[in-house]
């Protein structure tokens, strides 16, 4: 099994980190669209993901002093640390044991614009490239074009390894874009999560990114390796609904 989480803009590095680290899969395409990156005055950067000047600049120095790490270092640290957006303040990754890390290592997987995927792990240095970004390379026009079918041929042997067939996304639809058509023999699951709001239940995108970050904790604290095992879940108010789910789609509703 392989659950699939979206990375976040907000980012932490001010914690130690242990000896508990690993190597991205695709540092040499890192460091090509890094190359690309380096190339662009802060105005391009601006204009090309819609930022601040203040933010432009601040990610053209990320470019400008961007190497490829193989090790933890003051801006260098374990991805699923670092992060810490909506997802992951349901996680709350720094508060799992040795032996829950461990199973995340091995089952999570972050996709990433410029690291293509990530483990719990592997070491990351500060940036931000959003996966829809347009930025053109000589792969293609896109992002997606860059990293072709790498990704998810990542995915599937990791599969294989795992003599296992369930996918769980638990990533935004712009992140799993990148995974591409998958063969028809993996097992897709894609959790929804609706809270009760105005008479009716819909997705609030803040608490449906802090629930997958909540599930994936859940997953992870409970070592679940199978999909009937999903409607278990029931943290912070959720509850499966048999009702409005699919064998592909489960949803869970939250009523205050």
């Amino acid at each position: 099994m392989i659950i699939v989480l979206s990375p976040a803009k907000t980012l932490d590095y001010e914690f130690d980190a242990s000896n508990e680290y690993s190597v991205p899969a695709f540092l040499n395409q890192s460091s090509k669209l890094i190359g690309e990156l380096k190339e662009k005055e802060p105005k391009d950067i601006a204009s090309l993901m819609g930022l601040s000047d203040k933010l432009a600049t601040l990610n053209y120095d990320r470019y400008q002093s961007w190497s490829p790490s193989k090790k933890v270092s003051a801006d260098s640290k374990p991805s699923m640390l670092v992060f810490k957006g909506d997802v992951y303040q349901g996680l709350q990754a720094e508060d799992l044991s040795k032996s829950e890390m461990k199973f995340a290592q091995k089952h999570i997987r972050i996709l990433s614009g410029l690291y293509g995927i990530l483990r719990p792990l592997d070491v990351m240095k500060p940036y931000r490239l959003e996966m829809g970004t347009k930025l053109e390379t000589s792969q293609g026009k896109n992002l997606y074009e860059f990293w072709g079918n790498k990704v998810q041929k990542n995915v599937l042997e990791e599969l294989t390894n795992q003599k296992s067939d369930l996918l769980i996304n638990l990533a935004s639809k712009e992140y799993f874009t990148v995974l591409g058509k998958l063969p028809e023999e993996v097992n897709i699951v894609t959790p929804t999560f609706k809270d009760y709001k105005n008479g009716k239940y819909k997705i609030i995108s803040f608490y449906a990114k802090k629930a997958r970050g909540l599930m994936a904790r859940w997953i992870i604290q409970n070592k679940v390796t199978d999909f009937e095992a999903l409607s278990g879940f029931n943290v912070d108010g959720y509850k499966y609904s048999k009702a409005e789910s699919t064998a592909t789609a489960p949803v869970f509703l939250r009523k205050p």
